[in-house]
C-alpha cells in the first residue's frame, strides 16, 4: 500500500490567524497518526507563516510514524535537520517568499550543488528525496546526486486530469518507471486530492508514498479529519 503522509502546514496556518494555540499542530499530528497516517510534513518556511520552527522540534518528540521535512536546504533547514533527524528530508527549489513550491529542480543544472547537500544530509540519517517535475533526465540526474528518492510535482497532473487524464499521467509513468530503473524511491505531491489520487496510484502502482495536505484539510472541513484519512487511504489501497 501506498504511504500518506498528511502535512499539517494549514493547521499551523489556521492557528497563526489568531494566535495561541488553537488549533494546536502538535495534537493534530497525533490525531492524524491515530486516524491511520502513515507520516506526518512540514515545510517550515523561513517567515514561519505556518509552521513555526518551534513546532518542528515540539513534533519530532511526538511522530511516531514517518516524519518528513519539506524545505530549501539553506543554512536553516540544515540546522534543523541535523538537530531533528527526521526520517525523511526533503529538498524543494522554491525560494523563501513562494506561496507553495511550483516547481522541481533542474537537478541537471544544480547536480553538484545537490550531490553537497544530499551528502550532508545522509550523514545526519535522515532518508534524503528531490522534489522534482515528470521528466526522465530530471530523474536520471537527481539519482546521480545520491538521493534515496525523487518526489514527482503533480500539480500539472492534477490541473489536466479532467481534460484528459490519461495524457496528464504519462509524463509521471514515464518518469516513474526512470525513478524505478535508477533504483530511486518514488514520493509524489501537490494538488493530489480525492478525485485524481486513485488514478495516479494505479497508474503507478510502485508509488512509495504521497503527501498531501491542503485538499486533505479542506475535506476534513467536511468529513471529519478521521473520516478524510480514512477515505484517502482506501484510494491508495493496491
Amino acid at each position: 500500500m501506498t504511504k500518506l503522509s498528511v502535512n499539517i502546514n494549514k493547521i499551523a496556518t489556521l492557528r497563526n490567524a489568531r494566535g495561541g494555540n488553537n488549533p494546536d499542530v502538535v495534537q493534530i499530528a497525533r490525531d492524524c497518526e491515530r486516524f491511520g497516517a502513515d507520516g506526518i510534513t512540514v515545510h517550515p518556511r523561513p517567515d514561519e507563516r505556518h509552521i513555526k520552527k518551534s513546532d518542528v522540534f515540539d513534533l519530532a518528540e511526538v511522530v511516531t510514524t514517518e516524519f518528513n521535512i519539506e524545505g530549501f536546504p539553506d543554512k536553516r533547514y540544515m540546522e534543523i535537520i541535523r538537530a531533528v533527524n527526521p526520517a525523511q528530508a526533503t529538498l524543494v527549489p522554491d525560494p523563501p517568499d513562494a506561496i507553495t513550491s511550483n516547481a522541481g529542480w533542474d537537478t541537471r543544472k544544480n547536480k553538484d550543488l545537490l550531490k553537497d547537500i544530499v551528502a550532508e544530509l545522509k550523514s545526519y540519517g535522515a532518508r534524503v528525496s528531490i522534489f522534482v517535475d515528470p521528466s526522465v533526465s530530471m530523474v536520471e540526474a537527481a539519482a546521480e546526486t545520491g538521493a534515496d528518492r525523487i518526489e514527482l510535482y503533480t500539480e500539472p497532473y492534477a490541473a489536466n486530469y479532467f481534460e484528459d487524464k490519461e495524457k496528464a499521467v504519462k509524463l509521471y509513468v514515464e518518469a516513474a518507471l526512470a525513478a524505478k530503473s535508477a533504483g530511486l524511491g518514488l514520493n509524489a505531491g501537490h494538488d493530489l486530492d480525492l478525485h485524481n489520487l486513485k488514478y495516479l496510484n494505479e497508474k503507478i502502482p510502485f508509488l512509495d508514498e504521497v503527501s498531501i495536505g491542503h485538499a486533505l484539510i479542506c475535506d476534513a472541513l467536511y468529513l471529519g479529519l478521521e473520516n478524510t484519512i480514512q477515505i484517502y487511504k482506501r484510494q491508495l489501497l493496491k
